[in-house]
């Protein structure tokens, strides 16, 4: 009798249908999706219109000079001959020393902040060095011009001049125009610039190293060398690459500090002394003044090949994540 009242009762009670909440949710889930999708389309539209703008602006002088406008450092607007190997072997070379310079200040802060700096004091530190990626470039390269420059004309450049042999191999290096504006100078000026960028990250990935780790390798008697060697590194290694890609990419692109201290000679360098240019400080030097079409173009290539420079770091930089193992 009691099981026949219970299931009149559950025949006369009212049925919730969960089928408008499950279609809701589908249909929330299905917008979710599509907008995804679209600011990835977004993105990639984006991506492929910068490069079509590129080739199609740079077509006129990469299709006039051909090869010679990738070996040849001759660039005279008047006659209307333009080569990018000075800009290129510029853009590479004051960034690997700027990287060279960086890293390993980048890492020696950041081993500091996570393990030696007393805590009271880590997180100000810290700070302050996040503070300096937030001074804007002019900035820098207005000190460059007017602090760094004349300091180190008189102090470094004077006196290795005065004291190396001209036929020597850091003779040749090293020679210049002893004014300060060079290669060197501004790879000096981009690695101040890109220092806080690297070692904030890198501070970061080695926050993630776990706690119990490090001090089970001090229970072992590791030394903090040995720990930060064969612990803490190791252990970020494979995000490691994606901040030195970060610092690399600042580098390659950096315009206005590189443009008040490198010289913005056109010529290929041959001492680290130079004067130079890199590919932004060339566009930023000319693209307001180029009134010719194929002026034009040829800054516009140049851009071309900055975006294939960078692209082809990115590209390394995923391969060798590729080839790394978790």
């Amino acid at each position: 009798m009691a099981e026949a009242i219970a299931a009149t009762a559950g025949e006369m009670a009212p049925r919730v249908d969960d089928s408008r909440g499950v279609s809701r949710a589908g249909r929330n889930d299905t917008i979710f999706h599509g907008l995804c999708f679209s600011a990835a389309m977004v993105l990639m539209a984006t991506l492929v219109g910068l490069i079509i703008s590129l080739i199609i602006g740079g077509w006129p002088a990469l299709s006039h000079f051909g090869l010679k406008f990738f070996v040849s450092s001759e660039w005279n607007p008047v006659t209307d001959e333009y080569g990018a190997a000075g800009p290129i072997v510029g853009t590479l070379v004051t960034a690997l020393l700027a990287m060279m310079m960086a890293l390993p200040l980048a890492v020696g802060i950041a081993v500091f902040l996570v393990e030696f700096c007393p805590k009271s004091i880590a997180n100000t530190v810290a700070a302050a060095v996040e503070l300096l990626a937030g001074i804007p470039s002019i900035v820098y390269g207005m000190w460059g011009l007017f602090v760094l420059a004349p300091w180190f004309s008189q102090h470094v450049q004077m006196p290795l001049l005065m004291s190396l042999d001209p036929e020597s191999f850091w003779g040749r290096l090293l020679t210049g125009v002893p004014n300060g504006a060079n290669i060197f100078t501004a790879s000096l000026i981009l690695a101040v610039m890109i220092l806080p960028f690297i070692a904030t990250v890198f501070r970061e990935l080695l926050l993630t190293v776990p706690t119990y780790v490090r001090e089970a390798a001090y229970g072992m008697g590791c030394t903090p060398f040995e720990v930060v060697r064969a612990i803490m590194l190791p252990y970020v290694q494979r995000s490691a690459i994606g901040a030195v890609m970060l610092g690399l990419g600042r580098a390659l692109g950096e315009t206005m500090a590189v443009t008040f201290i490198i010289g913005n000679s056109h010529a290929m360098p041959h001492s680290l002394f130079d004067s130079g240019s890199t590919i932004a400080s060339t566009i930023a030097n000319e693209f307001t003044e180029a009134t010719g079409d194929l002026h034009i173009s040829a800054l516009i290539a140049l851009g071309l090949v900055l975006f294939i420079i960078t692209f082809a770091a990115l590209a390394a930089a995923r391969l060798l994540l590729g080839k790394e193992k978790y």
